[in-house]
């Protein structure tokens, strides 16, 4: 039997579905070997708390010895403040509209906080928003290294340092997102190779503007096993932490990293070639395609073929057993980050099905 039916298993009768479960152990297991992985090489760890949104998993990942956090909005480094954590980075280019800049100065006056700047027009608006004290914020310019997303070319990455160091900021270093090494195996060493690439320009064209670059920052989980630039200081891996069918697809983790699954229950068998279970769109959100599936069943060759709200359409594959209605099944997501914000709480235990814990996603619903 797969180890995460037989976790399962031993949790049906205490749980409802859908659900998403977390398995401790195997989830301590990836954050101690992705923090063994950086201390070998020198590099601070900074995990995307995006992934989990979990509070407790956060003072889990600095236990272990994370340098800090980095947040993906406001909002996230604002929940993980007031529970303590100290060191956020916020790698995103903000735009300080609305409440923004006034909620990023408060988080500057009480933690030590980074902002990512990739354009002259956020950097004058984050130091307006600083009011009299610019100087509290720092800020780290990112580029691009391929994953054509946001990040300046990393020609630029000086000019941007001195622009933010005209308005009384402290620019201190730079950091990228190879996100382009996600679209398959082969991808995550060129990636990699563009990012170090990139990173290297940057940090010379910031030593060109005379400054130091203190921090130099990669992601990502794909990537992360083929990051060996000298210069870089930090990676910020998030899907690590649980692992998904994406990461394995890519060989960035195996089958007994996955440390998050969602529970689902048959519910419908009408047709030959398919039943229906609980867990749809709200569930797993819609990551994926009819080609790939949305989500697999972990031990099978089954997958998620269609995905309405709250129905999830599991396509039988020739070979595979038929599940019975009332029948539990543990289904792995594509992309666990957009799994987190469905639930409310995740329910932890290990992988033998006998502890059971409710911790709080925190973060949840914070997009802004």
């Amino acid at each position: 039997m797969n180890r995460l039916q037989r976790a399962l298993d031993a949790l049906s009768e205490r749980i409802d579905t859908p659900a998403p479960i977390v398995l401790a152990d195997v989830m301590q297991n990836n954050i101690e070997r992705m923090q063994d992985l950086a201390d070998q090489r020198g590099l601070g760890v900074r995990p995307h708390v995006k992934t989990h949104k979990c509070v407790e998993i956060g003072r889990r990942q600095v236990a272990a010895g994370a340098t800090g956090i980095t947040a993906g909005n406001v909002g996230e480094a604002e929940v993980f403040a007031a529970a303590g954590f100290d060191d956020i980075f916020l790698a995103y280019p903000v735009w300080p509209s609305g409440t923004k800049g006034a909620r990023i100065r408060r988080l500057a006056e009480s933690v030590r906080l980074r902002v990512g700047v990739d354009n002259v027009a956020a950097i004058e608006a984050l130091a307006d928003a600083m009011k009299g004290e610019p100087d509290r914020l720092e800020v780290v310019i990112e580029v691009d290294c391929g994953a054509r997303r946001s990040g300046a070319p990393p020609e630029l990455a000086g000019d941007l340092a001195l622009a933010a160091r005209r308005r009384g900021m402290v620019p201190v270093g730079v950091f990228t997102y190879p996100g382009h090494g996600s679209s398959g195996p082969d991808a995550r060493v060129r990636a990699a190779r563009d990012q170090d690439a990139a990173l290297v320009t940057a940090v010379r064209c910031l030593t060109a503007a005379g400054i130091t670059a203190q921090v130099v920052s990669a992601g990502s989980t794909p990537t992360v096993e083929f990051t060996t630039s000298s210069v870089i200081t930090e990676i910020r891996p998030g899907e690590y932490v649980f692992c998904d069918l994406n990461n394995t697809r890519l060989g960035a983790c195996t089958d007994d990293q996955v440390a998050l699954f969602v529970a689902a229950t048959v519910v419908s068998d009408w047709f030959p070639d398919q039943v229906i279970v609980d867990t749809g769109t709200k569930a797993l959100s819609r990551e994926g395609s009819p080609e790939r599936g949305y989500g697999g069943v972990a031990g099978t060759k089954a997958v998620l073929a269609k995905l309405n709200e709250y129905h999830g359409f599991l396509a039988l594959p020739g070979g595979e057993s038929r599940p019975t209605i009332g029948t539990v099944l543990p289904v792995v997501p594509n992309h666990v980050c957009p799994v987190i914000l469905n639930f409310e709480e995740l329910i932890v235990t290990d992988s033998t099905g006998t502890s059971l814990e409710r911790w709080p996603v925190d973060a949840r619903g914070f997009l802004s």
